[in-house]
C-alpha cells in the first residue's frame, strides 16, 4: 500500500478549482473553427449568405458583442439570434461559443489596462478645461488580480479579504506602476512639445503665405523693400540704442498712458476673487486627493524638463 504525502490527503487543503468558462464548458477556445454556414432556404444579396455569417463570426471574436458584429455585416442583432436557432446551424453555434471565448478574452485585456493604468478624465474649473486626472479603480484591479491569480488571491473559488501582507503588496506595485507610467509620460513631453512647436510654425507659415498672397502690388512691392532694409540693417548690425537720430533716444516717442492701472486689471482678471479663494481652499480641505493627479499643460513639460 503505497502511502499519501500529508499534503494530498489533508482535508484541510483545498485545491483551486480548475478555471473554467462562465458557459461551463471547460477552457476557453483560443482559436476559431472551421463551420459550415447555416443554409438558407433562399439565398438573398442582402441577407445572412454564407460570406457574412464568417465574417460575422470573424468580427465577434475581436470584438466581444453581437450588436457591433452584426451591425458590421450591415444586419441586425434580433436575426442573428434568428438564424443560431435554425436548423442546421450546429456548427454556426459552435463557433459563435468559440468567437465568445476570444473575445471575452480581448475585454479580460481591456480591463486588465485600465485597472493598471487608469483612466484618463478631463477637469474644469470655472466652466473651463484645465488639465486632466488619472483615476485608479482598487476594486477592478483587485477583481483582475482574483481572476487571474486564485490561487492567491482567493480561496475555495471565492473572494477573500486582503491581510496585512496584500495590502502592503499592492501598495508597493501601485508605486511601482505609477513611477513607470509617470517616467514613460514624462519621456513622451519634449516630442509631444517639438510637435506642437511644429504644427504651430506651420499654420503661420501658411497664415503668412496666404497674407502675401491677398496684397495688392503697390502693398508687396512695400513689403519687399521692409524685408530688404531690415535685413540690410541686420547684416550692418545695426542697433536702435546706439542710434541717436533714433525717436526713441531723440525723447520724441510718447510715453504709454495708463500702463500701471492697464496691468493692474488683467492682475485682478487673472487672480481669483476672495470668495473664489475661500471657496477653493475649503473644497480643497474636503476632497480626498488619493491617487488624484491635475495635469496643467504649462506645469507638464516644466516638470518633464526639470
Amino acid at each position: 500500500m503505497t502511502a499519501s504525502s500529508p499534503s494530498d490527503s489533508s482535508p484541510d487543503r483545498e485545491q483551486p478549482p480548475e478555471p473554467a468558462s462562465e458557459t461551463g464548458r471547460g477552457k476557453l477556445a483560443t482559436t476559431l473553427p472551421d463551420f459550415t454556414p447555416v443554409p438558407r432556404k433562399k439565398q438573398r444579396h442582402n441577407g445572412w449568405t454564407p460570406q457574412r455569417q464568417r465574417l460575422f463570426i470573424e468580427t465577434l471574436a475581436d470584438t466581444g458583442s453581437v450588436k457591433s458584429s452584426a451591425r458590421a455585416v450591415g444586419l441586425t442583432p434580433e436575426s442573428a439570434y434568428y438564424l443560431r436557432r435554425q436548423p442546421g446551424a450546429e456548427e454556426f453555434r459552435k463557433a459563435w461559443e468559440a468567437a465568445l471565448d476570444i473575445g471575452m478574452q480581448r475585454v479580460e485585456d481591456v480591463a486588465m489596462d485600465r485597472a493598471l493604468n487608469g483612466v484618463e478624465e478631463p477637469v474644469f474649473a470655472y466652466g473651463e478645461f484645465v488639465g486632466t486626472r488619472r483615476v485608479y479603480n482598487d476594486q477592478l484591479l483587485m477583481f483582475m488580480l482574483r481572476a487571474r491569480s486564485p490561487a492567491r488571491f482567493a480561496t475555495g473559488g471565492g473572494p477573500r479579504a486582503l491581510n496585512g501582507a496584500d495590502k502592503f503588496q499592492l501598495k508597493t506595485l501601485k508605486k511601482q506602476w505609477r513611477a513607470e507610467w509617470e517616467a514613460e509620460r514624462i519621456a513622451a513631453l519634449p516630442r509631444k512639445r517639438a510637435d506642437t512647436l511644429e504644427r504651430l510654425n506651420a499654420k503661420i507659415d501658411r497664415m503668412r503665405e496666404r497674407k502675401l498672397a491677398t496684397m495688392s502690388p503697390r502693398t508687396r512691392a512695400a513689403y519687399d523693400a521692409y524685408m530688404a532694409l531690415e535685413a540690410q540693417d541686420e547684416a550692418e548690425g545695426y542697433e536702435w540704442w546706439t542710434d541717436p537720430d533714433h525717436p526713441m533716444n531723440a525723447g520724441d516717442m510718447p510715453e504709454p498712458q495708463d500702463a500701471d492701472a492697464e496691468e493692474a486689471e488683467w492682475q485682478a482678471r487673472a487672480l481669483p476673487t476672495p470668495e473664489q479663494a475661500a471657496l477653493l481652499t475649503d473644497r480643497s480641505r474636503r476632497v480626498k486627493d488619493d491617487g488624484w493627479e491635475i495635469i496643467r499643460y504649462e506645469e507638464e513639460y516644466d516638470d518633464g524638463a526639470a
